[in-house]
């Protein structure tokens, strides 16, 4: 049986913590994270300036969760995407990774619920929040309200929408639903938390992190997402190279919420990992790294080790 976020009662203690004021207020960024990136990968000053911490009282530690590596099954044989799901969880895999592009938010067109409720079938649902066997579904469609109790029905874990589409769209919260009614991202982070799902929220590269923080920061924790994802490429076109010049937005949340699961995808490899994870990013998600390597466990135990190794 799948597992759910348990009722209200319980809800603060199965969610991480976000709290980010617990620094000393003379706390100072010199030896910061965000400065190594600066001097080891020759960001510039400008590309900075949007990413750093905004808050004087940030803490200091960067200690991440543990790695979760999370194979996006987009990379996948199609042909047989119920087996190589199952592989991929056996080769020593967290998560997987489901790429859901609705042909509006993003150019290309994936699949949809059904698909995902096949394949299920073949992954153990997961024991616990976070747990192996999450299907970490990732919402590139223009209305993300709609579609949540669709997903959780097809077996969808974690229910990650893309802030800029979530302050675009409607309230209208069932695929034929007709509203004028706008959403915002902390109601739909509060919707999905209410359907017994995980939230994560996602930023593309040309958005600033500093739209996150007022998110992040709300008291009202039913409307704090449990995963930020930091994109790496542009959504929904295959085949691009890794854009190292958005890792001081992963360093930015992670030196405000070393408790927050940060999430990266795009570019994703044993190549590219160390500065993931030098970063501060602890899920990485990798398609064809994975998918296509000769030995698929071997290459998710170098991305698990390049991050906790960093912990």
């Amino acid at each position: 049986m799948a597992w759910t976020v348990p009722s209200k009662p319980e809800k603060a203690d199965q969610r991480l913590p976000h709290q980010s004021q617990n620094c000393p207020s003379d706390v100072t960024p010199q030896a910061s994270t965000v400065s190594r990136l600066l001097r080891h990968h020759h960001f510039s000053q400008t590309s900075l300036l949007h990413c750093q911490p905004l808050n004087p009282r940030t803490r200091t530690s960067t200690m991440a969760p543990p790695a979760i590596i999370a194979p996006s099954i987009l990379s996948a044989d199609f042909a047989a995407l119920g087996q190589a799901c199952s592989d991929t969880i056996a080769q020593g895999a967290d998560w997987l990774h489901v790429d859901i592009m609705d042909g509006h938010f993003v150019p290309n067109i994936t699949f949809g619920a059904p698909v995902v409720t096949k394949i299920r079938r073949h992954v153990e649902p997961p024991k616990e929040a976070h747990g192996r066997g999450t299907f970490d579904c990732h919402m590139m469609i223009a209305e993300p309200k709609r579609w949540v109790r669709e997903f959780k029905s097809a077996g969808c874990n974690l229910y990650c929408f893309h802030y800029e589409a979530a302050i675009n769209s409607t309230a209208a919260d069932s695929p034929s639903g007709v509203t004028d009614a706008k959403t915002s991202p902390k109601e739909l982070i509060k919707f999905i938390h209410d359907e017994g799902l995980l939230a994560g929220i996602a930023i593309k590269p040309k958005t600033p992190v500093d739209v996150l923080w007022d998110i992040l920061e709300n008291p009202n924790k039913d409307e704090v997402p449990d995963m930020v994802l930091v994109m790496t490429v542009e959504p929904g076109f295959g085949g691009q190279s890794f854009m190292a010049d958005q890792l001081p937005k992963v360093t930015a949340v992670r030196e405000r919420y070393p408790d927050l699961h940060v999430e990266v995808d795009g570019g994703l490899s044993e190549k590219t990992i160390d500065k993931a994870a030098d970063a501060g990013a602890n899920v990485i998600v990798a398609g064809s790294a994975v998918f296509g390597a000769n030995d698929p466990a071997e290459v998710i135990r170098n991305l698990r080790n390049a991050v906790d190794s960093r912990r």
